[in-house]
């Protein structure tokens, strides 16, 4: 196994696999199965009977999860695919109800660390920035083409980022003498929109920015919205759903359509979302904005 993906520290597993009971058989469903820890684990967790569809937008993370996933043989069904087609893909694959289903809305460790993606501003890549990169505009076509107040709103609203006006003026400023390529060129202009004296110390200056193009480029919001009535209609009785956030947008848009939930036959395990604990933090800094919700279906279908 590459030594990427046994580096990768999955977020919050031992609560994900403790609340979403694999345990009890069934089928397990990752939507978002990246390089397979969650999986993993929850297979492990599992009766031998139990059984993984696990969808990834980025066939670079399924094939990682192919490999570390390939001890458990024809329990494991893998699909290049959106979890914003969850309930095609589980009718696809022969999934019927689940169990468990699971939603990790963060990036792994070798996606920020991939060449040619742009998902990091450490380096000088292409601002690609799609999880999926055989379709879908890029993040230089969106810089390239958003106007000046559709750029500010989405760094405001993706990213909450307060100057984002002055970064949006900064970015047209710029692609009007030549068009934005790399990461390299995006934060150039970022620093040239926040003034010095409001540059954190403990996260990069262009941090916000990165996060609300990759959300914009990849309809995460949307993408979000659409998967969470198809994952809870997909749920066996006493079946959960647990969604983890790294974005306060994304958590109100589960908590809004668990709280809509809970009037037709589910509950929400816990009101407010569960974090992780300093050790998991410590260990894996990546952790320390993550927020698990779990819904659990009541009532059959």
């Amino acid at each position: 196994m590459p030594r990427e993906a046994t580096a990768h520290l999955p977020v919050l597993v031992d609560e994900v696999t403790f609340l979403l009971r694999p345990r009890r058989g069934g089928w397990v469903v990752d939507g978002t199965v990246g390089m397979g820890g969650h999986a993993e684990r929850m297979l492990e967790s599992a009766r031998p009977t139990a059984r993984l569809l696990g969808l990834d937008r980025d066939p670079e993370a399924l094939a990682r999860a192919r490999q570390r996933l390939a001890r458990f043989g024809d329990r494991v069904v893998l699909t290049h695919g959106s979890f914003r087609h969850l309930g095609r893909h589980a009718a696809d694959a022969g999934v019927t109800e689940a169990a468990a289903i699971l939603l990790d809305l963060g990036l792994s460790s070798y996606q920020l660390g991939a060449a040619a993606r742009g998902f990091s501003f450490q380096g000088d890549d292409p601002l690609d920035m799609r999880f999926d990169p055989t379709q879908g505009f890029t993040a230089a076509d969106l810089l390239g083409s958003l106007p000046q107040e559709e750029l500010a709103r989405v760094l405001f609203e993706y990213g909450g980022e307060p100057h984002a006006r002055r970064i949006a003026r900064r970015i047209v400023e710029a692609r009007d003498r030549a068009p934005l390529r790399t990461t390299a060129d995006l934060v150039a202009v970022v620093k040239r929109g926040v003034p010095r004296a409001a540059w954190s110390r403990r996260t990069h200056v262009a941090t916000r920015t990165f996060q609300a193009l990759r959300m914009a480029v990849n309809e995460e919001v949307a993408a979000l919205a659409e998967a969470l009535p198809q994952a809870a209609a997909l749920l066996a009785q006493g079946g959960r759903l647990g969604v983890v956030s790294f974005h306060s947008g994304e958590d109100r848009v589960v908590k809004r359509h668990f709280r809509s939930l809970e009037r037709t036959g589910f509950a929400e395990l816990e009101p407010s979302p569960i974090e992780p604990g300093p050790d998991e933090v410590r260990d894996n800094p990546r952790a320390r904005s993550a927020k698990l919700r779990v819904l659990e279906r009541l009532e059959a279908a």
